[in-house]
């Protein structure tokens, strides 16, 4: 049982997700406003927050930022929901670094596999080792990316494509194996996610995200002269 706080002010799309969540005897919480997305959150220790964008007090970026600002809140993965005929939203709620999101009108069982994919890799728990790479110090212990001997501030998502990518150097990941690895989809057709995430990854590791070489028409590697240490 996973722990689930929705934050949407339209009560029947709340009862509509809690009662497909319950089903599968997960916890549920909801809050209506933007306002009181955090403090619910701190309250609740939420695993996973399903978050509207259109939102009273508060919209769904505000809400997100302020989650990742908040350290009790910053690690808990976030499924945005977007209006289907706002496209500004859905690039929006990509490039703040949410774990996945869904457009408006949904299919509440498509949200469920969602959530479970995401709650999937948000869970696992990684080997107590260490992984260098040149400068960079990957501590799977703690989830823990540093450059230089820099903490990094990565996402969940962003930690995930970096330990896939610095567990297999100078090998080419095929977006469809990206996806899978680290989404759980089992097609490509969500590859706006993966290079938003592979754009924002770049963006925080500075000079040294040229390292993420892109393969056109393939994937990514990361591309380094050193051999990981044991």
């Amino acid at each position: 049982m996973s722990r689930i706080l929705l934050v949407d002010d339209e009560r029947d799309i709340i009862d509509l997700i809690a009662l497909h969540l319950q089903r599968e005897d997960h916890q549920v919480f909801a809050v209506g406003n933007g306002l009181r997305a955090v403090p619910a959150a701190i309250q609740h220790e939420p695993d996973l927050i399903v978050l509207d964008l259109m939102l009273p007090g508060m919209d769904g970026i505000g809400v997100f930022r302020a989650l990742r600002a908040e350290p009790k809140t910053r690690d808990i993965p976030v499924i945005m929901l977007t209006a289907r005929a706002m496209a500004g939203d859905r690039i929006a709620g990509l490039e703040t670094g949410a774990d996945d999101y869904l457009t408006k009108p949904f299919s509440p069982r498509e949200l469920l596999l969602r959530i479970q994919a995401v709650l999937r890799r948000s869970q696992k728990v990684t080997s107590v080792n260490e992984l260098r790479l040149g400068p960079f110090h990957l501590d799977k212990k703690n989830l823990a990316l540093y450059l230089n001997g820099e903490t990094i501030d990565l996402t969940l998502t962003e930690y995930k494509l970096m330990a896939l990518f610095m567990d297999n150097p100078n090998v080419l990941h095929s977006r469809g194996e990206l996806l899978t690895s680290v989404w759980g989809y089992h097609d490509d057709t969500n590859t706006r996610t993966l290079d938003t995430h592979i754009k924002r990854l770049r963006e925080k590791l500075g000079a040294l995200g040229e390292h993420i070489e892109t393969i056109r028409g393939q994937g990514y590697q990361l591309v380094l002269p050193v051999v990981p240490s044991p």
